[in-house]
């Protein structure tokens, strides 16, 4: 009974300071903006929850949770600690419907675009960031961004690989280029993919997507997306 509540009190008081950080971190967060900024000469940071289309990066001397404009990868489907049996998430399941895989191989891609990032970026690149919320569950604020790399768009890199979907919170360039017009790029080089049978297209069962997104936007203050802003 003493060791039960023991645990119980520590698992409280973890619960605690996970929230007391999250705060911290909110509270001296960088302010959304219409102005495109950008962080040059950023690194990778590596962590477990990294994953093809969110992850952690230094620049300077500070650490932010990033996630890529325009595009979808593969969730990554986690084993649980216990060992137990765990439901797949609704995104996987939708993921995995959308790209005519099991959820096991929509994970396999997953971690596929993973080691892509991480090997993509491993030198020195280039984010643009109007500081848009992208929500997330870790004590770190997370934020839309444009990342390159060699002077690449890492989110056209996936979708050319068939690692990525286009799919997701979209914004007008920073040289003026429409969302939806980019959006519409991005298809075609999802479609190429498809055609190729590439990346997690290679165990499709899909010849041809079953439906299309319109673009969205992310907003400021709601958090939600609207086509106003395109």
């Amino acid at each position: 009974m003493m060791k039960t509540s023991l645990h119980a009190g520590l698992a409280i008081f973890a619960i605690v300071q996970i929230g007391a950080a999250r705060s911290v971190a909110r509270e001296h967060a960088p302010k959304p903006t219409q102005a495109w900024v950008k962080l040059s000469n950023c690194h990778y940071l590596q962590q477990d929850f990294n994953d093809g289309d969110s992850f952690h990066v230094r620049s300077g001397a500070q650490e932010f949770v990033f996630r890529l404009y325009f595009v979808d990868a593969p969730e990554i489907e986690r084993k649980p600690s216990d060992r137990g049996k765990s439901m797949p998430s609704d995104r996987s399941l939708e993921q995995s419907k959308y790209f005519g895989v099991t959820v096991k191989q929509n994970t396999k891609a997953g971690l596929e675009a993973k080691e892509f990032v991480e090997r993509s970026l491993r030198r020195p690149f280039l984010i643009r960031t109007r500081w848009k919320s992208a929500m997330g569950m870790g004590h770190l604020p997370r934020y839309y961004a444009l990342i390159e790399v060699d002077g690449k768009s890492l989110a056209e890199e996936l979708v050319r690989r068939g690692l990525a979907r286009a799919k997701g919170a979209v914004a007008i360039l920073p040289d003026g280029t429409g969302a939806n017009a980019y959006m519409e790029k991005l298809r075609s080089l999802e479609a190429a993919a498809r055609q190729k049978r590439l990346g997690i297209w290679a165990e499709s069962s899909n010849p041809k997507p079953i439906g299309r997104q319109k673009a969205r936007t992310n907003s400021a203050t709601s958090g939600k997306t609207r086509a106003s802003e395109l």
